[in-house]
């Protein structure tokens, strides 16, 4: 498994899936074309942009690239690297039949050639277990979501959305979502120990 500084940007589920038997880092979905009306999502991939780095990898496809151009020019670029799969003509196992341009997808690449992408873009790939993309002190775990009353009790909805709302998150994330982007951004200290959550929330 390849532990990456950077966040990557793919376009779907599928996507993500493929990518994430590769790499070890935050991957988030642009949910295709969905991207251009959610600045919820935007706000988050600034963020975490800001915060790590961003890696975009689309589809090359002309859908691929409007989204590619889309997120160049709404995200500063020096915050940004790109990498870009080969022209591979096929289709995807899942599908009954080829794309529109008759290209392989993110999901459709074989691990070296979305390995030699990333490396060729620019990606900071970590050594050990002391890498930067570790924050200072422990994960955070879903034993920390339950017991902090942010998943499987009664009323944990409410609280996860009203804690993604303190800290500029979509408030939409699953629990499973949610835990990936508080690991990219904070350590379980962080979270507990600087008033971003309420003890009154975990027990209303």
């Amino acid at each position: 498994m390849l532990r990456i500084r950077e966040a990557i940007v793919v376009e779907g589920r599928y996507d993500k899936n493929t990518l994430s038997q590769l790499v070890d880092t935050v991957i988030l979905e642009t949910s295709g074309f969905g991207i251009f009306k959610d600045e919820e999502r935007l706000a988050l991939f600034r963020r975490l942009a800001e915060e790590r780095g961003l890696i975009i990898l689309t589809d090359p496809d002309g859908a691929g690239f409007v989204i590619r151009n889309f997120l160049k020019g709404s995200i500063p670029p020096q915050l940004v690297k790109h990498a870009y799969v080969p022209d591979i003509r096929g289709k995807e196992r899942r599908k009954r039949a080829p794309g529109k341009e008759g290209k392989l997808g993110v999901e459709g690449m074989r691990p070296n050639l979305l390995e030699e992408a990333l490396r060729r873009a620019g990606a900071t790939f970590l050594e050990g277990e002391d890498g930067a993309a570790r924050k200072p002190g422990r994960p955070i775990t879903k034993a920390d979501l339950f017991a902090l009353g942010l998943s499987g009790t009664p009323g944990a909805e409410g609280r996860r959305r009203a804690l993604l709302k303190r800290l500029s998150l979509p408030e939409h994330l699953s629990p499973n979502a949610m835990l990936e982007v508080l690991n990219a951004l904070y350590s379980y200290e962080q979270l507990t120990g600087e008033k971003i959550f309420l003890e009154n929330e975990k027990n209303p």
